[in-house]
C-alpha cells in the first residue's frame, strides 16, 4: 500500500488525510504537535519540528511520496526529502510563494498583473514607497504573514509612516499599492505528474478581520474572467512543473480584468466547498494528482456558499445540523479562540 508523507498537521492535512484513506493510500504526518488535528485522522504522526533531519529521513523512510499542508515548510527540508522522495507540490513552488516580493515578480514573469509594489527594507524605503504611491498602500511582511498578520494598511494623509518600519519587527517588507477591485475571487486548480490541468469554477471571497468568511460559487463574473483566471492558474502551474492542488486569488476590476493577489501552493481555504458541490473535492484532487492518478472532473453539481466558522462561531453548530442542504465539517480542535478556524460550513443553494 502507497504511504503519503504529509508535512504540517492542521485542518488541511486532516482532510488530505481523510481523502488518502478513501483512496486506500496510508499517511504519515510530520507535525510538533502531538494532539494535532491531522493526528486524529492519520495512520502515524513524527513528532518533531519540520527542520528536524533526522524526523525528515524517518518521513522518507516511512512514505512512498511526500506533500505539505502549508507554504511555510522549510525549502532546505522539502529538498532534502527530494533527495529521496518525489515531493509535490516541488520545492520550488516553496521558494516562489514564501516571499511576496519573489512571488510578486514571479506572476510578473509569468504574464500575470498584480498591483504595483516596492520592495521595503529601511524606514527610508518605505517613506520614499509612500510617496510614489501617493501616500497610501499595504504595507505587509515578505514572509509568514497570514490571515491579514503582519500588515499595515496606509490611506493618503492619514497616517504617518514614522516608525512603521520597526512596529512590524525591522524585516524584509513590501509595500503594494491599492487595487480598485469590484470583488475577490481564487481559483483551485490542479496539474497531474503527466501535466494535465483541472480548475474548478472561482469563487468570490468576503473576508472579515482579514480572515476568510465566505466563498460563493459562482462568483458573479463573467465567462471571459472565469476563463482568464483559469488561463492564468494554468500558466503558474505549468512555469512551476507543477503537481498537486494551488490556489490562486485575483481581484476583479470594474472592466473584468484581473490583478493577482497571491498564491498558495496547497489546498486552500476557499476551495472547501468542492466537498460538497463537487463529485471530487479539492482534496481528493491533490491526492490524485500526487499519487500519479487521473484527475477528477472539477465540474460542480451545485451552488453553494461556504462560511468558515471562527471561534466562537462553533457554537452555531447545532443550528447549522438542523439545517437542509448543509454539511458540516470540523476540524477536531479542543479550544476555541479569537480568529481560530473551527471549521466550516457549505449550504448548497
Amino acid at each position: 500500500m502507497t504511504t503519503i508523507g504529509i508535512i504540517g498537521g492542521g485542518q488541511l492535512a486532516r482532510m488530505l488525510a481523510m481523502a488518502a484513506a478513501r483512496l486506500n493510500f496510508r499517511t504519515v504526518i510530520l507535525e510538533p504537535q502531538p494532539d494535532c488535528p491531522a493526528a486524529q485522522v492519520a495512520n502515524e504522526q513524527i513528532v518533531a519540528a519540520y527542520d528536524d533531519e533526522r524526523a525528515l529521513d524517518a518521513l522518507a523512510a516511512a512514505c512512498d511520496i511526500v506533500t505539505y499542508e502549508f507554504e511555510n515548510v522549510p525549502v532546505a527540508a522539502a529538498e532534502r526529502l527530494a533527495l529521496d522522495r518525489p515531493v509535490f507540490p516541488p520545492p520550488k513552488a516553496l521558494e516562489a510563494a514564501q516571499d511576496r516580493l519573489v512571488e510578486k515578480r514571479f506572476l510578473n514573469d509569468s504574464g500575470i498583473a498584480t498591483a504595483r509594489f516596492h520592495a521595503i527594507d529601511s524606514q527610508a524605503d518605505l517613506e520614499a514607497a509612500l510617496a510614489d504611491f501617493g501616500g497610501s498602500g499595504v504595507l505587509k511582511t515578505r514572509r509568514l504573514g497570514y490571515d491579514g498578520k503582519g500588515q499595515r494598511v496606509f490611506r493618503s494623509g492619514d497616517d504617518s509612516p514614522q516608525g512603521a518600519f520597526e512596529a512590524l519587527g525591522s524585516v524584509p517588507l513590501i509595500l503594494e499599492s491599492f487595487v480598485p477591485f469590484e470583488r475577490e475571487i481564487s481559483v483551485i486548480a490542479a496539474r497531474s505528474t503527466d501535466g494535465t490541468v483541472a480548475c474548478y469554477d472561482p469563487a468570490e471571497n468576503v473576508h472579515r478581520n482579514g480572515i476568510l468568511h465566505t466563498s460563493t460559487v459562482p462568483a458573479e463574473i463573467g465567462a471571459a474572467t472565469r476563463d482568464t483566471a483559469h488561463a492564468a492558474a494554468k500558466a503558474i502551474l505549468d512555469a512551476l512543473g507543477y503537481v498537486g492542488v494551488i490556489g490562486v486569488e485575483f481581484f476583479v476590476l470594474a472592466d473584468g480584468s484581473l490583478v493577482a493577489n497571491e498564491m498558495a501552493p496547497r489546498v486552500h481555504n476557499s476551495g472547501h466547498w468542492t466537498e460538497a458541490a463537487c463529485i471530487v473535492s479539492q482534496f481528493e484532487q491533490h491526492i490524485r494528482a500526487v499519487a500519479g492518478l487521473p484527475l477528477g472532473n472539477p465540474v460542480r453539481h451545485s451552488d453553494c456558499v461556504l462560511q468558515n466558522l471562527i471561534g466562537d462561531d462553533i457554537e452555531d453548530v447545532p443550528a447549522w445540523l438542523a439545517k437542509d442542504n448543509v454539511l458540516v465539517h470540523l476540524y477536531g480542535k479542543t479550544e476555541a479562540r479569537p480568529g481560530r478556524k473551527m471549521g466550516h460550513i457549505t449550504r448548497l443553494t
